[in-house]
């Protein structure tokens, strides 16, 4: 007993050591972020090279599969609907779930494993190689010219990626549902549906929740990475492997806070 007892104390700190460490480091971009004097010309260079990498390289694919996907979704919710003789209630439902729910998700969860993970790696590397000491012996502040950007790209790639996507589900449920006509819905129905689906309280969680996505998919990577040992090239897998562990947790606990906020 004395072994188990002192083993959860153990892993408790530890969990609770990790976690402070990323609020810590999450405050400090927010500040950072908020700060006009941290966008000069090399800040913003790396600002632009993430979003490039994060977001526009994978934009046409990444919403190409969300189109698939928004058309799946809808065709199966409208069908069900329709068996059940609650049609009426098929776009508010698609709307719901799809836009507000699934998709910010699934384009946080797609960036977090393309790029969260890319991020924690170099990150570790760097910090096992001293490079960030190097840069400081040189006059040059890692947070603000290597680690900063980094959030600020992350968190507008993914910020980026989820309107665009919410915007291409919007028209695909429009089409699927009125042009095609196959629940025979009023057409006014759309505006009313989205009306009262994206009402004051709804965007401002909406909102909010795209925002922590974004923080989540960069801040947890790069501070599991700073938590790599210096000159110890074998944490490295095992860094990634705790930030991503760490992130995926994260995700889903903003999600279950946002659909608590909503709907409790």
């Amino acid at each position: 007993m004395n072994a188990l007892y002192d083993w959860l104390t153990q892993r408790g700190r530890e969990w609770s050591y990790a976690w402070s460490r990323v609020f810590y480091f999450a405050a400090l971009a927010v500040v950072g972020a908020l700060s006009p004097s941290v966008y000069n010309r090399a800040t913003r260079q790396v600002v632009e090279k993430q979003i490039y990498f994060t977001a526009w390289q994978i934009l046409p694919g990444f919403t190409l599969f969300v189109a698939l996907f928004s058309c799946v979704f809808v065709q199966i919710v409208g069908a069900t609907a329709s068996d059940f003789g609650l049609y009426r209630y098929a776009l508010e439902l698609v709307i719901r779930i799809l836009v507000l729910e699934i998709l910010p998700l699934l384009t946080a969860l797609f960036v977090a494993v393309r790029t969260g993970a890319a991020i924690n790696t170099e990150v570790a590397l760097m910090q096992i190689q001293n490079e960030f000491e190097a840069l400081e012996r040189v006059g040059v502040d890692p947070f603000r010219l290597e680690l900063l950007p980094r959030v600020i790209g992350g968190t507008i790639s993914v910020l980026v990626l989820t309107l665009v996507n919410i915007v291409f589900a919007l028209v695909i449920a429009h089409v699927m549902i009125f042009d095609f006509r196959p629940w025979n819905l009023p057409p006014g129905d759309f505006a009313r549906v989205i009306g009262k689906v994206f009402d004051g309280p709804a965007l401002l969680v909406l909102g909010v929740k795209i925002l922590a996505f974004g923080l989540a998919v960069t801040v947890i990577p790069i501070s599991e990475g700073l938590n790599t040992p210096q000159k110890q090239i074998f944490y490295a897998p095992i860094a990634v492997l705790r930030g991503m562990v760490r992130l995926f947790f994260a995700l889903m606990l903003i999600e279950i806070m946002a659909i608590a906020v909503i709907y409790v």
